[in-house]
């Protein structure tokens, strides 16, 4: 006998990745670039040139050091430069003990929830969310996933939503800013009276409240907008980060979970995660890309194409009539679709090669995500197709 679930899981795609395959069925039909594929959050910007030097760099060096194992948690060194970045910029004082590196934030998550919880636990998610989240709290780590409804006019915290959601029994909640899907970030004003409830929380329930803070998108963000660092604010913090997204690197997988040494239980929790890593089969994070990453430690790729990207879209797109709140950050559009069923939406838009992800998906219904990480021609030549969708419903 099988496991069903994990049977289950694996003939049954997210709604993400089976768009994305759509997406590949149908440019063999019509050619690629009549696919309007939207689906997916896979970074168009190249990354940046430093990552190039970096691997040159490193591919001098030592074949055997370059390839081979490093300490489970990372190698010091590159633990070290990590943690002496986040100290510059944050005005931190982390040392490389803080820091676990993963392969990836799908890896870094896992290892964080599976690190704290424990039978009975809830973790309190806040829509909207990534859909894997789900995964790894219920199947991943066996506790019990609390969703909070959005608060749709500007998706900030829904804070009496929130409220009633804590109980005895909340072991943790996830924060995701800047948003997927959404792009919003959260307000210092938001964080401090994030951290100022759970705080409250903490005491009347007489134990830590951790603040799972997935930020892979924290350097992509526009018009000056500030990315509160959380750990400043929230001593029971673990922070999630993946390189995926700041440097363009997706199919490297590399990231870490971050242990602030402020954190309640932070020894125990930190050899915690290095347990969850273990027991989840990772040996270490990719060796050679630890290094590339140390190297180009505090870069960035040209996060301006994903601006140019975002106002011909929310421009053109509000034009017709669609509602959005204009995202501050990551690289995505999350717009109200044209009908209450955002998934008999998604699929009428699919007449025209427009390839969007049903807001459902994210715990939002009634909205799409629209992932505009593509060519800036791509968005220039969906918006008359966006246009003609919308004439159906009597926009535009």
């Amino acid at each position: 006998m099988l496991n069903q679930q994990m049977a289950a899981l694996g003939n049954n795609r997210s709604t993400i990745r089976e768009l994305f395959e759509y997406g590949n069925q149908r440019a063999a039909v019509v050619g690629r670039e009549n696919v309007f594929d939207f689906s997916i959050g896979n970074p168009n910007v190249p990354a940046p040139d430093a990552v190039r030097e970096a691997i040159l760099a490193e591919a001098a060096g030592d074949p055997v050091a370059l390839h081979g194992y490093t300490s489970a948690q990372g190698a010091a060194d590159v633990r070290k430069t990590l943690a002496d970045d986040l100290n510059r910029r944050f005005g931190t004082d982390y040392t490389g003990d803080s820091l676990y590196l993963t392969a990836g934030a799908a890896a870094a998550l896992s290892c964080a929830f599976k690190a704290i919880a424990c039978p009975g636990d809830e973790f309190v998610v806040l829509a909207p969310y990534f859909p894997e989240y789900l995964m790894f709290i219920e199947r991943g780590a066996g506790a019990k996933a609390v969703i909070v409804p959005p608060s749709i006019t500007d998706f900030q915290i829904d804070f009496d939503a929130l409220e009633q959601a804590l109980n005895e029994h909340t072991k943790a909640v996830v924060i995701n800013s800047p948003n997927n899907p959404s792009g919003a970030v959260y307000s210092e004003q938001t964080i401090k009276q994030l951290a100022a409830l759970l705080c409250e929380k903490e005491k009347q329930y007489g134990h830590p409240i951790y603040l799972v803070s997935d930020e892979p998108y924290r350097e992509i963000v526009y018009d000056g907008v500030n990315v509160p660092f959380v750990p400043n604010y929230y001593d029971d913090t673990i922070v999630c980060y993946s390189y995926s997204k700041s440097l363009s690197l997706p199919g490297e997988r590399i990231g870490y979970v971050l242990v602030p040494p402020q954190a309640a239980d932070s020894a125990d929790l930190y050899a915690a995660v290095c347990g969850a890593g273990r027991a989840l089969g990772y040996v270490c994070a990719p060796s050679m890309f630890q290094r590339v990453t140390a190297r180009c430690a505090g870069q960035t790729s040209d996060i301006s194409i994903y601006q140019t990207n975002r106002d011909l879209l929310y421009d053109g797109l509000t034009g017709m009539g669609y509602s959005c709140v204009k995202p501050a950050g990551a690289f995505y559009l999350f717009p109200q679709t044209l009908e209450p069923d955002d998934r008999a939406f998604c699929e009428r838009a699919k007449k025209y090669d427009l390839l969007v992800v049903p807001g459902a998906d994210f715990g939002a219904p009634g909205h799409m995500r629209i992932s505009y990480c593509v060519q800036t021609e791509t968005i220039r030549r969906a918006l008359p197709l966006f246009a003609e969708l919308a004439k159906e419903y009597g926009k535009g």
